[in-house]
């Protein structure tokens, strides 16, 4: 069998390129994840490696797409092959059944390393000179939605759970109880 997995780092990007990759290489179940690829929770990766079985085949548009560097790269890879897994990248054409296949995944899997540290190099010298140049202001402030108060009593006397509050604001994890300890100590 076919298993495909597509990643995209946010919500707001779309699949739909990796899905058109999936549906030309005749794919028989698709596994898609709109997360971070710096984030180990990533749950229908998770899934997709309890699903797949012996003979099967795990087919990603790129290594970028299924790993968040080269160590994971290698120990995912090595988890597929202990379970008889065959692993392709499209774009990169990695097919893991050859040892030159192998051999490649470990050489493109530096290279992305290196070039996904590359990138960030850059990005903490370019926030530097915008720094001294003042031009830099950091993250725009997440605002507070407009019924976060309402919401915010319902969770403060538990007539909604946490998750329900930050699901009807809206919010991930990190900004809602930002959001509680700021309107919190605002309002003291």
């Amino acid at each position: 069998m076919k298993v495909g997995y597509i990643r995209v780092s946010t919500k707001e990007q779309n699949t739909i390129r990796q899905e058109k990759i999936m549906s030309d290489l005749g794919v028989d179940r698709v596994y898609i994840e709109k997360v971070s690829g710096a984030t180990k929770e990533r749950e229908q990766l998770k899934l997709m490696i309890d699903f797949v079985r012996e003979g099967d085949t795990v087919i990603v548009e790129s290594i970028s797409r299924f790993a968040r560097n080269t160590k994971d790269l290698l120990e995912l890879t090595e988890i597929l092959d202990k379970k008889g897994v065959q692993f392709i990248s499209k774009k990169e054409t990695i097919d893991t059944s050859t040892p030159t296949g192998k051999f490649m995944l470990t050489v493109f899997g530096a290279v992305a390393q290196l070039e996904r540290d590359y990138i960030k190099e850059r990005q903490a010298e370019g926030i530097a000179i915008a720094k001294e140049q003042g031009k830099y202001k950091g993250r725009k402030k997440i605002k507070q939605p407009s019924n976060f108060e309402e919401v915010y009593n319902k969770w403060k006397v538990r007539e909604l759970t946490a998750t329900k509050a930050m699901e009807l604001l809206e919010l991930k994890r990190n900004t809602f109880y930002k959001l509680v300890q700021e309107y919190e100590e605002k309002n003291k």
